[in-house]
């Protein structure tokens, strides 16, 4: 996570996640591990929101020499072989 300011803000959490949360980690860390699991779950909608702007981008005739799984594999195999 990126180091920034830090901004006190308020809450609502369900009775039975903060209970949770109260088990599991102590009270001194909640915050961070809260803006950590905060900071992960934005990355990951931020993946999705990328996969779901990029869907249908490729399309098949533009790149007819990758039809079919050999000439994936083939392709793959070609790319790697310059490692």
């Amino acid at each position: 996570m990126r180091d920034t300011a830090v901004i006190s803000i308020t809450i609502a959490l369900p009775e039975a996640l903060l209970a949770r949360l109260d088990m599991l980690v102590p009270p001194e860390q909640q915050s961070q591990f809260i803006a950590e699991a905060v900071d992960r779950l934005l990355i990951l909608e931020e993946q999705l929101t990328a996969i779901n702007e990029s869907a249908g981008i490729w399309r098949d005739e533009n790149h007819p020499d990758m039809l079919s799984d050999t000439d994936i594999d083939n392709w793959l195999k070609n790319l790697r072989s310059s490692w």
